[in-house]
């Protein structure tokens, strides 16, 4: 079942596609992870998936229908997005934050509701940042922050949430802590995620459903097991790898085979 998809669509920047008549299914539900190298398409889609860019051909559907004829306040009530690297106004706590994302939900002349409180703190409460409402978001260590705007993005209560390299500039031990977070939040919440990513082992561990792209086209789509396999990870990326399972997890795990110590 997917609530989002895409269907044959190109997607660029001016007269410049850069997504060419891409068929992309996203499962609900589940988790999905973007991959595939610098410059091949992934941010362009999902900018398109949340309405940002507009295809030159085809089309992005959302159950059923054409997202741009949805009204933006309904796509905002049903899609939230965490953009790459966001920057907080100065000042800003992590309540005045998260409460942001309330903003679809408003209503002319109405105020503050419940519900609006309790969408809040339930978000504080999911991401454990309750401790921290009070502090200012700009003061914060990176996976603090990085927890704040997925709150935001909870507060927004949407049932699909797209994340744009949510770990980006994070240490492995914060991007460790976004990436369970979101599991949780699909575990227990049942969010449909969808995230560009670019280290392949952290996307086969925490995505149930995998996009490969390279040069603005879907090279291979499926389960981890199905998309990371030594042949289409060296016609994605280029590169000679072994893929070996997780001892951890099961899940695949990518391997280059160049580097120190090794031998033609």
């Amino acid at each position: 079942m997917s609530r989002l998809e895409t269907r044959k669509a190109v997607i660029g920047y001016g007269d410049q596609p850069i997504v060419r008549g891409v068929d992309v299914h996203v499962p609900d539900g589940r988790i999905t992870a973007i991959v595939g190298p610098n410059g091949c398409g992934k941010s362009t889609l999902l900018r398109a998936l949340v309405r940002l860019l507009t295809p030159m051909e085809g089309s992005v559907v959302l159950d059923g229908e054409d997202i741009h004829r949805i009204p933006t306040k309904n796509v905002a009530q049903m899609i939230g997005l965490l953009p790459q690297a966001p920057i907080a106004p100065a000042g800003i706590t992590v309540k005045e934050l998260v409460a942001r994302g309330r903003t679809p939900h408003q209503k002319l002349l109405r105020p503050w509701s419940d519900s609006d409180e309790t969408a809040v703190l339930s978000a504080l409460h999911s991401t454990n940042l309750t401790p921290l409402q009070e502090a200012v978001v700009d003061e914060l260590s990176g996976g603090q922050r990085q927890r704040a705007w997925i709150a935001m993005a909870l507060a927004q209560d949407t049932p699909l949430m797209l994340l744009d390299e949510p770990t980006t500039y994070l240490d492995i031990s914060h991007q460790y802590e976004v990436l369970d977070l979101l599991h949780r939040l699909n575990e227990r919440q049942s969010r449909t995620i969808v995230m560009v990513v670019h280290d392949l082992d952290q996307a086969a561990r925490y995505a149930h459903h995998v996009i490969a792209m390279r040069d603005g086209e879907v090279a291979a789509a499926g389960a981890p097991e199905d998309v990371f396999t030594e042949k289409i990870v060296s016609e994605v990326f280029d590169i000679d790898a072994r893929v070996f399972p997780d001892p951890v997890t099961g899940t695949p795990i990518v391997v280059p085979s160049g580097g120190p110590g090794h031998t033609q």
